[in-house]
């Protein structure tokens, strides 16, 4: 068990990918017989199951054109003098400070043991042996060579180590910083590439806590499996995908083989991931440890994302509820808008129908009053003047009708003005109700010597409200015989034109003038004209009928050419509106 926070390397035992290729030397010498003794001695050397691959240069200047161009170079043999004394140790120091490198190991030789290099610069220069050419044999060429290589790999490992931390800890903030996880996904990939040095390619699969399936949610994919991307998030793996990563879940571990590698994942939120990772090499124990440490870490950078992505979703469920709200409360404040206009509408309307009680009412009431006293006066004469008594009364009765009249048309008006008003709706015969209601207004046309003609050959059926339609004809009849001169015309027609149906009062009375017909149907108008038997008006028996004849989805029409030309007022049932039967 690898710990989160160090990295084990191993001394002895190379991993697989560390038996892979060979280990390079190189031999620096002005004398082309120790190149052919240094290979002859180190034929069929081995090390780890690692060959090893021989470079030749013999001068310092040939020297540094080979290691500036091989950077693989484990060891190099070199010789102190060549060019010139010190020819050996100039190599050296290009080799630290100018190409700086610091891991390939240096094993001075010479023939010349005076030629020896101080101590200070052997510790200066990093050099990891020094041998006279007469005492290096073979033996001791294996051991030095030996020791150098290994000492070379653990440089290497470290070297590895060092490298791969540095760019965890360099990603670490660049991943905590990620807001969605695709792009957390995405970034998982390149540093898992950048850490282990080498051209991979890779998928992220995520799999909630409760699911109840093998399908996956694909969360980012490069290289070779970038075609995931593409395709729908819950789209099944291939069929050489899918047992890697299915099995990689089931074990919660990773798995490293040659050249795929699972990553294991889980979260502290109960969320799970698995990274698949395809490289062109197999993977060191130093990479393997590196890859450890790093997934360790994914875990905060996921729940980073995961509580972000909630968040997201909260908030946008906040907003949602914060703007219905507010619809809500914007067509409660409509609600109360109008509510407060209908009182006010109202209250004016109460103040008008109190105006109107004060003032219409007043004069039918003075008559009453008189003819009243008048009655009573003529009851104490010892003979009672019976005609004139009944003159009395008759004046009296028509007063109180008048009355009645009126306020019938005040209390209909008002019902009209009712939020609440509702139709009774039945099939309603118009004809048979035009006769009944000009039936009932025969003696008033009788009392003004007119005449009263009703055209309706035959039924016509609506679907509406009988009493209120019935009020809607009997204020076009009544305003009709009121207006009409006496012995004037009136006729009531009831047609189907194919489109409407109408019901149309004709008078002979004064006619229209344009200002009375731009107001005609308004409440409480008083037109130019007044009635020609002294009767009374409310102003509200044309609004009354305007408001009926709307409520069944009709209009209401007047029409005249002018004043003394009398007036033609309509009534228009659309078939569709009324609902024909």
């Amino acid at each position: 068990m690898i710990d989160d926070d160090i990295i084990l390397i191993s001394d002895d035992v190379p991993s697989a990918a560390e038996r892979v290729g060979t280990l390079t030397i190189a031999v620096i010498d002005d004398d082309p017989a120790v190149h052919e003794g240094t290979r002859y001695a180190l034929s069929g050397y081995e090390l780890g199951g690692r060959d090893l691959e021989i470079l030749s240069a013999f001068s310092a200047a040939e020297a540094r054109t080979l290691l500036a161009s091989r950077h693989d170079v484990a060891v190099v043999l070199l010789d102190v003098v060549m060019e010139t004394d010190d020819a050996g140790l100039e190599l050296v120091d290009y080799i630290r400070r100018t190409l700086k490198n610091e891991t390939t190991r240096i094993i001075l030789r010479t023939g010349q043991p005076g030629q020896a290099p101080e101590r200070r610069v052997i510790v200066d220069y990093d050099i990891n042996d020094y041998k006279a050419k007469t005492e290096l044999t073979a033996d001791k060429l294996f051991t030095s060579l030996t020791a150098a290589l290994r000492a070379y790999q653990q440089l290497k490992r470290l070297d590895e180590t060092r490298r791969g931390l540095e760019i965890i800890i360099d990603a670490a903030p660049m991943l905590l910083d990620h807001k969605s996880m695709q792009r957390l996904a995405e970034g998982v990939l390149t540093q898992v590439g950048s850490l282990l040095n080498v051209e991979c390619a890779g998928i992220l699969v995520l799999r909630e806590t409760d699911a109840s399936d093998d399908r996956f949610c694909v969360l980012a994919g490069s290289g070779c499996y970038g075609h995931y991307v593409e395709r729908a998030p819950a789209w099944p793996l291939d069929a050489d995908v899918h047992p890697l990563v299915e099995k990689t879940f089931k074990d919660r571990t990773h798995c490293f083989g040659s050249h795929r590698s699972t990553l294991y994942v889980r979260t502290s939120s109960g969320s799970e991931i698995v990274a698949l990772i395809e490289a062109d090499r197999s993977l060191s124990q130093t990479d393997q440890s590196l890859i450890a440490l790093f997934t360790s870490r994914l875990s905060i950078a996921f729940d980073n994302v995961i509580l972000y992505e909630k968040l997201q979703r909260a908030n946008v469920a906040l907003e949602q509820r914060v703007v219905e709200r507010t619809a809500e409360l914007i067509r409660a404040n409509r609600r109360l808008d109008i509510q407060r206009s209908d009182l006010r509408r109202a209250n004016t309307l109460k103040t008008e129908i109190m105006g109107t009680i004060a003032h219409d009412l007043k004069n039918p009431l003075a008559v009453i009053l008189g003819r009243a006293e008048m009655l009573t006066d003529m009851i104490n004469v010892e003979v009672a003047p019976t005609t004139q008594m009944r003159a009395q009364v008759d004046a009296i009765s028509n007063s109180t009708k008048r009355l009645i009249g009126m306020i019938n048309s005040l209390m209909a008006d008002a019902m009209n003005d009712a939020l609440d008003i509702t139709l009774r709706r039945e099939p309603i015969d118009l004809s048979t109700l035009a006769l009944e209601v000009c039936d009932a207004n025969r003696p008033l046309v009788e009392t003004k010597e007119q005449s009263l003609e009703v055209r309706a050959p035959e039924p016509v059926y609506i679907c509406g409200d009988n009493e209120r339609l019935r009020e809607a004809i009997d204020n076009l009849v009544s305003n009709a015989v009121k207006y009409s001169q006496v012995g004037g015309a009136i006729a009531l027609s009831v047609t189907d034109d194919g489109t409407d149906i109408i019901c149309a009062i004709t008078d002979q009375g004064p006619g229209l003038s344009p200002e009375d017909a731009s107001r005609l149907f308004g409440r409480y108008q008083r037109l130019s004209t007044k009635p020609t038997g002294g009767e009374s008006s409310t102003g509200l028996g044309l609004s009354i009928v305007k408001r009926i004849v709307e409520l069944h989805g009709g209009r209401a029409e007047a029409h005249s050419a002018g004043v003394g030309t009398g007036s033609t007022f309509l009534m228009r049932f659309p078939k569709m509106s009324v609902g024909l039967i």
